[in-house]
């Protein structure tokens, strides 16, 4: 039996892949991946990643081990990522507080599509993908998380719509296409300044090769 060929997405995120290597892949423990989602506001992956690094080092990243980090401490990790210190510290501990009252959250996040969403709803900072990189990540639900700079790089390269319909069942493929185009869209198809002259995927790109 002969596999079906890949789409042009698939194609897409096989050059991404091969341009920038592996990447970290998003946490799939509920918790530690609403972490890595307050840390990565609008703000480089590298920056992210030091953040995310030094707060797994002060304490394991559970509800009850941050609630104890030193508030110093905690700021001096924070801080890492650049900006947004007081908003992203506020999200933190807000969410803190929401796991620790809801033990059932992390199942529910798992659970049908539309109880998941009503539990992130009582999350901070889920809007712009924020929710959907949830679903996929923590719940292994099969959506595409569309933030505005993925809804950028997609619009670029000639789509109209979400193009998950291009995708197949397979969910590691899911959650390696929204890390690549996520990455992508942060580093290289920047809103202001893309570096369209070292994209790889230029050559595949309406709007690169028109500049």
């Amino acid at each position: 039996m002969t596999s079906s060929p890949a789409s042009r997405l698939e194609r897409l995120v096989g050059e991404l892949r091969e341009f920038y290597g592996l990447l970290p892949t998003p946490p799939s423990d509920a918790f530690m991946l609403f972490v890595w989602e307050v840390l990565s506001h609008q703000t480089p992956p590298l920056k992210r990643d030091a953040a995310f690094g030094a707060l797994k080092r002060n304490r394991s990243l559970t509800p009850d081990s941050m609630m104890k980090v030193a508030p110093k401490r905690l700021e001096e990790s924070v801080k890492l990522t650049g900006s947004y210190f007081e908003q992203r510290s506020r999200a933190l501990k807000t969410g803190i507080t929401v796991f620790q009252r809801d033990p059932g959250l992390t199942a529910a996040i798992k659970g049908p599509v539309a109880m998941a969403q009503e539990a992130l709803a009582t999350l901070p900072q889920m809007g712009e993908g924020g929710a959907d990189r949830m679903l996929l990540f923590a719940g292994d639900h099969r959506v595409l998380p569309m933030d505005t700079n993925v809804w950028r790089l997609v619009r670029r390269l000639g789509y109209d719509d979400v193009p998950d319909t291009e995708l197949p069942d397979d969910l590691d493929v899911w959650k390696r296409t929204s890390m690549y185009l996520s990455h992508h869209a942060a580093v290289t198809c920047d809103d202001r300044d893309p570096h369209c002259g070292v994209c790889p995927l230029k050559r595949d790109c309406p709007y690169g090769e028109s500049r």
